[in-house]
C-alpha cells in the first residue's frame, strides 16, 4: 500500500450538522463575531488546528449551505473563513470549496490580500475546488494574477451519452483533457497544479438499473486509471471526496473509507478530501472491506460482476446493522 496521499481536510463544511450549527451561531454574533472570543469561534479554531496537527495538506472550507437563499452570504462568510485559516492554519493552505464561482474568486483574492498576515514561510498556494469545463473560461484566467492550484470536476452540462444515461469513462476522460489542455496550454498551469475529481457515488446505491451498465465506482476508478496512464497529462493529481462513498451504509464507515482509499490508490488516486484524523492511505483496511470495495470497482456491467457486488453488499449490511461499529 502506498503512503503518499495528499490529504484535503473536510471538517469545515457547512453540510456537517454539528459544524453547520456552530457556523450559524457564529454568524449570528454580529460585527465582532470573527474576532471576539466565543464558543462557536473556538470550535472553528479547534477544527483548523486539529487538521493541522493531523498533517492536512490543505484545509477545505465549504459554505454553500449558507448561500442557498442568499449567495452573497456565502461570499462574505468565505472572506472570514479564509482569514481564520490564514491565522490559525500554521501555513497549511486553504482549499476554497464552492459550486459558486463568486465564492471561489472572493476567497482566492482574500488569500492574497495585501493586508493579509502569514506565518513565517509566507504565502502558500491555495487550492480551488472546483473548475468545470463550462466554468473554466471564467476561473482559469485568474492564474495571471493569483497563484493557485485547482480541482477539475469532471461534470458537464451536456447530456451524457454513456450506458445507462451516465457519462462513460471516455466521456469523463475527454472532460479532463479539455480542462487540462486549456489550463496548461492557455493559462500557464503546471500539470502538478491540476487535480481531477471523477466523483464518488455512494456504494450502497451503486446499483445499475439496466443490464450491461457499469457501476459509478467502476467509472470513477477507471477514469482515474485512464487519466494517470496518459503521458501528456503526466504529473496531474486525482482526488475524490471519499466520505460520500459510505452514505447510507449501516456501519463500519471509517473502515469502508479506508478500503475505498486503498483500492482507489491502486488505480492512481493520490489525493482525497477526507477526515484527516483517520490517516487514510496509511492504516491497512480490513480484508473483507477491501473485497467489498473491489467488487464495486470491478462492476463493469456484466451480470457476474454485478451479482458478486450485490451479494457482498447484502452480507455487509446484514452483519453491520448494529450501532457504533466504525472500523
Amino acid at each position: 500500500m502506498k503512503e503518499a496521499l495528499i490529504s484535503i481536510g473536510e471538517s469545515i463544511h457547512a453540510s456537517i450538522p454539528k459544524t453547520g450549527k456552530e457556523m450559524a451561531q457564529l454568524a449570528e454574533l454580529g460585527p465582532d463575531a470573527y474576532s471576539a472570543p466565543s464558543e462557536p469561534l473556538n470550535y472553528i479554531k479547534s477544527l483548523i488546528e486539529s487538521q493541522v496537527s493531523h498533517g492536512a495538506d490543505y484545509i477545505a472550507v465549504n459554505l454553500d449551505a449558507f448561500g442557498e437563499n442568499d449567495p452573497q452570504a456565502a461570499v462574505d462568510m468565505m472572506l472570514e473563513y479564509v482569514r481564520m485559516v490564514r491565522k490559525w492554519g500554521n501555513g497549511v493552505p486553504i482549499c476554497i470549496d464552492s459550486s459558486n464561482d463568486d465564492v471561489l474568486i472572493a476567497g482566492l483574492k482574500e488569500w492574497y490580500s495585501e493586508h493579509s498576515k502569514f506565518p513565517a514561510g509566507g504565502r502558500t498556494q491555495p487550492l480551488i475546488n472546483s473548475v468545470k469545463v463550462y466554468t473554466m473560461d471564467n476561473m482559469l484566467p485568474l492564474k495571471k494574477d493569483y497563484d493557485y492550484a485547482f480541482v477539475g470536476l469532471l461534470v458537464s452540462e451536456e447530456a451524457p451519452a454513456g450506458p445507462g444515461g451516465s457519462h462513460s469513462v471516455d466521456e469523463l476522460y475527454s472532460l479532463a483533457k479539455q480542462i487540462f489542455d486549456a489550463a496548461v496550454g492557455q493559462y500557464g498551469f503546471k500539470s502538478e497544479e491540476i487535480f481531477f475529481d471523477s466523483t464518488v457515488f455512494p456504494l450502497a446505491i451503486d446499483i445499475p438499473m439496466e443490464s450491461g451498465v457499469p457501476g459509478y465506482t467502476y467509472r470513477a476508478f477507471e477514469t482515474i486509471k485512464k487519466i494517470k496512464s496518459d503521458p501528456e497529462m503526466k504529473g496531474v493529481h486525482c482526488s475524490l471526496g471519499v466520505s460520500n462513498c459510505v452514505r447510507d451504509l449501516p456501519g463500519r464507515k471509517i473502515g469502508v473509507c479506508r478500503a475505498y482509499v486503498v483500492k482507489a490508490m491502486e488505480y492512481g488516486l493520490d489525493a482525497a478530501i477526507v477526515n484527516v484524523a483517520h490517516h487514510y492511505g496509511v492504516v491497512e483496511p480490513a480484508a473483507e472491506l477491501l473485497e467489498l470495495v473491489d467488487a464495486f470497482a470491478k462492476m463493469d456491467g456484466s451480470a457476474e460482476r454485478m451479482n458478486k457486488a450485490m451479494e457482498l453488499m447484502g452480507k455487509f449490511c446484514r452483519e453491520n446493522r448494529k450501532p457504533g461499529i466504525e472500523n
